[in-house]
């Protein structure tokens, strides 16, 4: 960064909230080792911090896979693949994430497996596979499914918008250089599309963390499902919530700043 009035350098000053936010962590990992009931409390929480990861990094990676189909489509000269597409990215984002987890959860998985005692039916009626219970998908496949579903509508936007942002005078010099359709998009589009809406794609990764502690519901032993049975169990619900509340504010901080040094790299790239 240069500074326009000196033709110098400008120095990177360093936010107060971060330094604020510091401080405190500071101070926690201080109580950690002083008091030993928070180095309990982690112990016992830490365990979750696994699934916790797994199940937000799984989702992300198949709702980014799902979103970038949707966008596609909802970009496409097609009328039926964006009527299609609209309609799934509007309803789904229309609903609560935690209305989207129970439906997946309790309804979803249930009709799931009539579906593929159906299409398997001559295979089950043989006995060459048994017949598909909704016991048969864990509550922490039905919590991916549900995110990746979930997430796939706003990430579709995503792509949508950054397709949308591709000078349309060269989608216009492929054409009448003879591309195909599909080249025009893989070769042309998409790869400006996907840097131009890298910083929104890593916002989402931070927002799915956070939503993936609504998987305690179900059970699934995450952070917030340990914290809340841990804190039931001791009656320590003050200690207890500050320790997941510093996992995940280390989890979701710790991504922001690595996504402002990508806008930042991004700009200087442009510049």
């Amino acid at each position: 960064m240069i500074d326009k009035a000196k033709g110098r350098p400008a120095r990177r000053q360093i936010p107060w909230w971060l330094v604020i936010l510091a401080g405190l962590g500071i101070i926690s990992v201080g109580s950690v080792f002083a008091d030993a009931s928070y180095r309990v409390i982690f112990a016992a929480i830490g365990k979750g911090m696994g699934v916790t990861l797994s199940v937000a990094i799984i989702s992300y990676a198949f709702s980014i896979s799902l979103g970038l189909g949707l966008g596609i489509a909802r970009s496409s000269r097609h009328r039926l693949l964006r009527e299609a597409s609209t309609f799934y990215i509007e309803l789904v984002r229309g609903l609560p994430m935690l209305v989207i987890l129970y439906y997946i959860a309790f309804v979803g998985a249930p009709a799931l497996a009539g579906v593929l005692n159906a299409l398997l039916s001559p295979l089950i009626k043989t006995g060459f596979i048994p017949a598909f219970q909704s016991r048969n998908f864990s509550f922490v496949t039905r919590a991916v499914l549900a995110l990746t579903l979930g997430y796939a509508a706003f990430i579709a936007e995503i792509f949508r918008a950054g397709i949308d942002s591709v000078d349309k005078g060269q989608i216009e010099a492929a054409e009448a250089l003879g591309l195909s359709q599909s080249q025009i998009t893989t070769r042309i589009v998409l790869p400006q599309a996907i840097k131009n809406v890298l910083p929104a794609l890593a916002n989402e990764f931070v927002a799915i963390i956070k939503d993936s502690a609504l998987v305690s519901v179900l059970g699934v032993q995450d952070l917030t499902q340990l914290g809340k049975v841990y804190a039931a169990s001791t009656f320590k619900f003050f200690e207890t919530y500050n320790v997941v509340a510093f996992f995940y504010l280390c989890l979701t901080i710790s991504l922001s700043m690595l996504v402002r040094v990508l806008e930042q790299r991004l700009k200087d790239g442009r510049k």
